[in-house]
């Protein structure tokens, strides 16, 4: 059996204890806080463990490649493509099998590399991201991924990767043959259930209704900044940041989309975990009107863009008066889409 990076209930407290930490370093949580916290995990632990139940069968699986591509735009591979393309070997031991850590597995995959001189990618990239379905990524750098046989693999010894090995797809480094890798690339660049790999940073591209809309879109509406601490970890400071963007509401106005007292907003990310049903994170009219809610696409003094390996380029950001009513909203990374829902 597997060491699943996230078990069911290593997952729940590390949730808990990560909105603790994110709650502020100077003032402790209130009770009240910890039981919406607390409640927010217990959901939140649910919905992954029912999605990883569904077990979606491989030949469901496509993966999806963004990013600063030759053509910059999106190539969606289904299994049957990705099976044709797996024909590499790769015998190394597993960085997440704790059991016998000696071991070493025969991993079938396709190479990063491959689908790098496939697809190409801009003079200036130097990272790459890999997105897991279960809310997980890494972010890898473009020449070790050129350099090394870094793999997506499909199977192990002969057979499929089933979910508790990391599969469909899971992210696999060569520990045996390049021992020196292990410090750069540890157990938790391993990533399991990869649905996503992003080259560079996408541009922005945010669909509101009918409309897609550009970053020069946004930029023409009223810029916002917060100073807060950021509501996931992946690759920010631990301490409160600058972020900039564009109130939620400045969008749907600008999109002329118009949203009644009963209608919500639902905030629709890359990863699968945000476009199910079962803990969507929708905004209620009074939420937008009333709240700093911002769809950040800068951060720092001197407003750098929001990177991939930072959840860009549009990320959910909210200020300090919303935070304060502990409602336990989920800062969205990779946003992608708002929907009107009754």
């Amino acid at each position: 059996m597997r060491n699943i990076r996230k078990t069911h209930n290593s997952l729940l407290s590390t949730v808990i204890m990560a909105a603790i930490y994110l709650g502020g370093c100077t003032q402790q949580p209130t009770n009240e806080q910890l039981e919406v916290w607390r409640k927010q995990a217990i959901a939140r632990n649910a919905e992954i463990v029912a999605d990883n139940a569904k077990n979606t069968q491989e030949s469901e699986w496509n993966l999806i490649i963004q990013g600063e591509t030759t053509t910059g735009k999106a190539v969606t591979l289904n299994w049957q493509q990705l099976q044709a393309l797996a024909t590499t070997h790769l015998k190394t031991t597993d960085a997440n099998y704790i059991l016998q850590p000696n071991q070493v597995f025969d991993f079938r995959g396709v190479p990063v590399s491959t689908l790098l001189q496939k697809f190409g990618y801009q003079s200036d990239v130097t990272e790459v991201t890999f997105i897991a379905y279960n809310s997980y990524q890494v972010t890898v750098n473009l020449q070790d991924l050129l350099k090394y046989p870094i793999i997506l693999a499909i199977a192990n010894n002969g057979k499929p990767m089933s979910r508790n090995q990391g599969g469909p797809i899971y992210l696999v480094f060569p520990h045996t043959q390049y021992p020196h890798l292990k410090q750069q690339y540890p157990d938790s660049f391993w990533v399991f259930y990869v649905s996503h790999m992003v080259i560079g940073t996408e541009p922005v591209r945010l669909q509101v209704g009918n409309q897609e809309l550009n970053l020069a879109d946004l930029e023409t509406l009223p810029q916002i900044t917060i100073t807060e601490t950021v509501g996931y970890r992946s690759g920010w400071p631990s301490g409160k940041v600058k972020l900039h963007g564009v109130r939620i509401r400045d969008i749907l106005n600008f999109a002329k989309v118009k949203l009644s007292t009963s209608e919500k907003v639902v905030v629709q990310g890359k990863r699968r975990i945000y476009q199910n049903n079962v803990n969507p994170v929708q905004l209620t009219s009074a939420d937008i009107l009333n709240c700093e809610i911002l769809l950040a696409t800068q951060w720092g003094d001197d407003k750098q863009p929001i990177p991939a390996k930072m959840g860009g380029p549009v990320t959910l950001a909210f200020g300090s008066d919303c935070q304060a009513k502990t409602q336990g909203w989920r800062w969205v990374t990779y946003v992608e889409e708002l929907v009107l829902k009754p």
